[in-house]
């Protein structure tokens, strides 16, 4: 049928279908959005109803994270998308491609209608790559340039504003999405990059975001066996290399953890690391760096000795089929690795009423589970036991917000890895204060009976943010309250719950917990005192 004899709202739908769009996130609006959810369900694209909009935008930019097709989220008008803000800030800042469709308010009701209306493009320019209001004349041309611009790098969020009866009107010939092409790396770069290789004994490679996309993890996985030295990852980045390999040694952050084998080196061989990736310290090391990544960073920690942007990982393949020699001994990496590791695991606790620490919530969570389920991890004190000890031996195993950093992500995100990959189960570690955030989701995973189970760190606290108040000298003040029986809030949502107030405890709820297949609260209670030393040890 040709494009002429549908309306908008379907040709939207069959455009996102021809991209490889699965699902639909959101909470529709009484406008155009219901045109759509009844466009795309006609074609078999799911619409998943989320409970706040902010959620619906991270699933949908969790599942263009982990299928590589750009996300799509609705929203209402107004509060709808003031609402989906925090969402989109994730996308923008964590570097994931989503499509938000916003209903807008029809241009010939704009002389008289005030209610619930402000500048919807206006609103997000901080934090969308590209915005658009849809009308019959634009829409052939715009439509497509938005999805070009979600989808180049930097990838991100874009804004598509449409009103009910734009929705509904004849739709005209679309144009074709335009793959964002890279300009290809000079090959006297490449040649200096490897004179710099051939003169170093101790590198070390640093791999970020960028190199989470197939082509980027081939690169990463063939330098690193080449140089067969060691390799640090970003949060982002963390599977790019299995973190079974013995010369993985661990996480890259800017902080102290890292350091010791760090300054050992005599060349950082930087892969594909996107400045937003970077706690806010200067850098500490003084060899030289040689940076590889797909665009200029106009902020940057760094002054590189050899920077080069563009197309690189097919750059580096030259690099790969070259010998070259080193000074790292395997004695040594495993030093290196095990101190990273036994710097999580520094946790003095008062072990008040028998309440767990973080690190052995996570270390019995991956003895009850192993490494077959995937992780995600919410911002939080927490989160730092969490990224570490778990393991990942491919990208997309753990999801976490690094660049935002943002609480209630993990919950939205487990629901969307789960719908992702029904066969795989999930894992999500969240915070008291971040569930709280995000409550009314725990209703989309029950209805939609995803194969979760929710591990809730209930220390009736921001745990971190009640760090720094310490660390100040400040009185305790808002940032405590009274514990909350978060099993029993759960139950309301009809999720299996249990409580877990000691190790002999939890573990038993695991075991049940990994044998039923819809989703399961795990409220178990920690004992925060050692998160201050923990933090301590790994930023400095």
């Amino acid at each position: 049928m040709p494009n002429q004899s549908i309306t908008i709202a379907q040709a939207i739908a069959r455009y996102l279908r021809q991209l490889g769009v699965a699902r639909i996130f959101g909470i529709p609006g009484g406008g155009s959005s219901l045109d759509l959810i009844d466009a795309a369900q006609s074609l078999g694209i799911q619409f998943v109803l989320a409970r706040t909009e902010s959620a619906a935008v991270i699933m949908a930019a969790c599942s263009a994270e982990l299928s590589g097709v750009i996300g799509v989220a609705l929203t209402g008008v107004g509060p709808g998308l003031a609402n989906a803000v925090n969402g989109i800030a994730y996308a923008s800042l964590d570097r994931a491609p989503v499509l938000i469709i916003a209903d807008g308010i029809a241009s010939q009701s704009l002389r008289f209608v005030t209610h619930q209306r402000f500048d919807q493009l206006d609103l997000v320019v901080p934090i969308t790559k590209s915005r658009a209001r849809i009308d019959a004349g634009n829409f052939a041309v715009e439509l497509p340039r938005i999805i070009s611009a979600a989808m180049a790098p930097p990838l991100g969020p874009v804004l598509l504003e449409l009103d009910g009866v734009t929705a509904a009107q004849t739709a005209g010939a679309l144009g074709p999405v335009e793959t964002a092409t890279l300009p290809d790396v000079d090959s006297d770069a490449i040649e200096q990059g490897q004179r710099l290789l051939h003169n170093s004994r101790r590198p070390v490679i640093i791999a970020g975001l960028e190199c989470t996309s197939p082509a980027g993890v081939l690169a990463v996985r063939g330098l690193h066996a080449q140089l067969d030295c060691p390799v640090f990852t970003t949060y982002k980045a963390k599977g790019v290399v299995a973190d079974f390999d013995p010369r993985c040694i661990g996480l890259f952050t800017g902080g102290s953890a890292e350091s010791k084998c760090i300054a050992g080196a005599d060349l950082i061989v930087m892969l594909g690391l996107d400045p937003v990736e970077l706690i806010p310290q200067d850098w500490r090391y003084d060899a030289p760096i040689l940076e590889l990544a797909h665009i200029p960073y106009s902020i940057h920690y760094v002054k590189a000795a050899l920077r080069f942007t563009g197309d690189w990982e097919p750059a580096i393949e030259h690099w790969c089929n070259t010998k070259f020699d080193n000074d790292w001994t395997a004695a040594e990496l495993s030093e290196y690795k095990n101190g990273m590791r036994a710097r999580i695991r520094n946790y003095t606790s008062t072990r008040a009423a028998a309440k767990l620490t973080a690190p052995e919530v996570i270390d019995t969570a991956l003895e009850i589970f192993g490494g077959d389920v995937r992780v995600t991890i919410d911002a939080g004190a927490h989160m730092f036991s969490a990224i570490a000890l778990w393991p990942a031996a491919n990208t997309g195993d753990v999801l976490i917000s690094n660049g935002l950093a943002s609480m209630a992500f993990a919950l939205p995100a487990a629901i969307a890895a789960a719908l992702h990959d029904p066969s795989r189960a999930v894992v999500t570690f969240i915070g008291d204060g971040g569930l709280l955030m995000c409550l009314g989701e725990l209703a989309t995973a029950a209805e939609l009976e995803v194969n979760l189970t929710i591990v809730v760190f209930n220390d009736s606290a921001l745990s971190l943010i009640d760090i720094k108040q310490q660390q100040r000298g400040f009185p305790t003040t808002g940032v405590r309250w009274n514990e909350i029986d978060l099993a029993a809030c759960a139950a309301g949502f009809d999720i299996m719950t249990m409580r877990a107030r000691s190790l002999h405890q939890y573990r038993d709820a695991l075991r049940r917990a990994a044998k039923i297949s819809g989703p399961v609260l795990l409220d178990v209670r920690i004992d925060p005192t050692g998160y201050r030393q923990q933090l301590r040890a790994l930023r400095g």
